[in-house]
């Protein structure tokens, strides 16, 4: 099976305060080596008439990382070169639809570390970005290459599993190869749970941005 991303893409390294050292890496080398690079990370969240709701997506069975696996709505890499007004370009890639960069709210930066069994050490600084949108979730269209689907998740529902209070929620899956909409059931395994709690302090971050809540934080 081919990846769903090449191991040649270049990075720049910075250190762990975002500060860029002046070397480029090729992703492969940067993942063997654990060098610190940045990325990108865009929750896409909505109201519905039955209350609020957050999209996140199934990662290809192709990825290097985390195969299958349920993430964060756009994720992406800083390519050698780019800053995060580049690097918008993933939202547009990945769930098909074009961003105004305004739209994005900034809720904070993410240090994140992960070591994975074997030869692999990826250490990030992820820029985490709210957007609003509340088109259908049918008229979004997952790359194939990088999603196995969309999955629209009722913020309290997602919420309430994260924190304990349920054991699984349903949820509307929008699979990368159609628009039929399905259901799906979800529990804790079902999501790249982190020992930082980020999925949880993200869904509370945005139920209180479209509570209005002027400070939103990550």
């Amino acid at each position: 099976m081919s990846l769903a991303q090449s191991p040649d893409e270049l990075f720049d390294i910075v250190n762990a305060g975002g500060t860029p050292t002046g070397v480029v890496k090729r992703r492969g080398d940067v993942h063997r080596d654990g060098d610190w690079h940045r990325a990108i990370h865009v929750w896409v969240i909505s109201e519905r008439a039955d209350g609020p709701t957050i999209l996140c997506q199934q990662r290809s069975f192709a990825k290097d990382t985390w195969p299958g696996e349920f993430d964060v709505t756009v994720g992406g890499h800083l390519g050698s070169g780019e800053g995060l007004e580049d690097a918008y370009r993933e939202v547009e890639e990945e769930i098909g639809i074009a961003v105004d960069p305004e739209q994005l709210v900034w809720i904070g930066r993410r240090i994140a570390i992960n070591d994975e069994p074997g030869n692999y050490l990826d250490r990030e600084l992820q820029d985490v970005f709210l957007l609003r949108d509340d088109r259908p979730l049918a008229n979004y269209v997952p790359n194939r290459d990088e999603l196995e689907g969309l999955i629209e998740v009722p913020l309290d529902h997602l919420l309430d599993l994260l924190s304990g209070d349920r054991e699984s929620i349903v949820a509307a899956r929008r699979p990368s190869t159609s628009d039929k909409i399905e259901p799906v059931i979800l529990t804790l395994k079902s999501f790249r749970l982190t020992h930082d709690r980020y999925f949880y302090r993200v869904v509370i971050a945005a139920r209180n941005h479209l509570r209005g809540d002027r400070h939103v934080a990550v």
